[in-house]
């Protein structure tokens, strides 16, 4: 099961929720602001991820810059339970199921998400289908491939 941790603020937490409901493609919403992390959330999270706590916090993030907090002298214990009590420095939407993560709504990555038979049946690089050599529209033929079930 799909996974898009959200605040109600974020356009691209938008974007993301409404990418997967045009392409009717299930998933549970977890509103980071009504719904309190648990550290085997945030581990789960940081299982997928390349660089850790680096991919998943906006060091940006007010709370973070206000108060000078200097993320990278925390125990990792310290840091969990920050997230936890301070869940907006994460960065949004982050998407995750079994295999894949993705921080950020992007239109390219937000793709791997799609059922593998349906990727397939669409290889698309840019308007070049590589199986059939010839022109393709990939929004109409994924619809297509969703209404027909692949």
């Amino acid at each position: 099961m799909i996974t898009i941790y959200t605040t109600p603020s974020c356009a691209s937490c938008r974007k993301a929720k409404k990418w997967f409901e045009e392409y009717k493609i299930d998933y549970q919403e977890v509103n980071l602001f009504n719904t309190k992390l648990t550290k085997t959330d945030i581990i789960r999270i940081l299982d997928k991820t390349e660089n850790g706590f680096e991919d998943i916090i906006s060091t940006r993030s007010k709370i973070i810059s206000e108060n000078k907090i200097d993320i990278n002298s925390m125990k990792m214990h310290e840091l969990l339970d920050f997230i936890i009590e301070n869940p907006s420095i994460l960065r949004r939407p982050i998407i995750i199921d079994e295999k894949r993560l993705q921080v950020g709504y992007n239109d390219e990555e937000i793709r791997t998400f799609l059922p593998r038979k349906i990727r397939e049946e669409l290889m698309c690089d840019g308007d070049i289908c590589k199986r059939e050599s010839k022109q393709c529209n990939y929004l109409e033929a994924l619809k297509e491939a969703i209404r027909i079930n692949i």
